[in-house]
């Protein structure tokens, strides 16, 4: 069964750090692009890092870069957000999600090209 499951949000004041989780299911991790994504209430969904597992292929939104690290762990099927310096404005929902399917690669992907979703998990950061 396909599916993605986030953890590791909360509540952090600013200049604090988070690492979230991402477990997906072996079936969509292997050889995928996974990418976070966040929304804030009365906001888009935005993209924030998205990796193609089993390589060293990363991008990250202009927002976040410096700041936040996506990881990999093939060996558990998860991937990673390390998020450090954290802003008011990264308060969001954040969201996992793997590419709708392999070898699809992971240059200039938007939400459409992503069919596996987790529920979310939120992060608050209080200035």
């Amino acid at each position: 069964q396909a599916q993605v499951v986030e953890s590791g949000g909360g509540s952090v004041q600013a200049g604090g750090s988070l690492r979230l989780s991402c477990a997906a299911s072996a079936y969509i991790y292997s050889s995928r692009c996974m990418a976070w994504f966040r929304q804030a209430p009365g906001k888009e969904r935005e993209w924030v890092a998205r990796l193609y597992t089993g390589s060293d292929v990363e991008y990250y939104a202009t927002s976040v870069k410096g700041r936040f690290t996506i990881s990999q762990d093939n060996a558990k099927n998860t991937v990673y957000l390390q998020m450090n310096s954290l802003k008011p404005e990264d308060t969001a929902m954040y969201y996992c999600a793997a590419a709708r399917s392999p070898g699809l690669g992971c240059y200039n992907r938007v939400v459409g090209d992503f069919t596996y979703w987790g529920q979310g998990t939120q992060v608050t950061v209080s200035s």
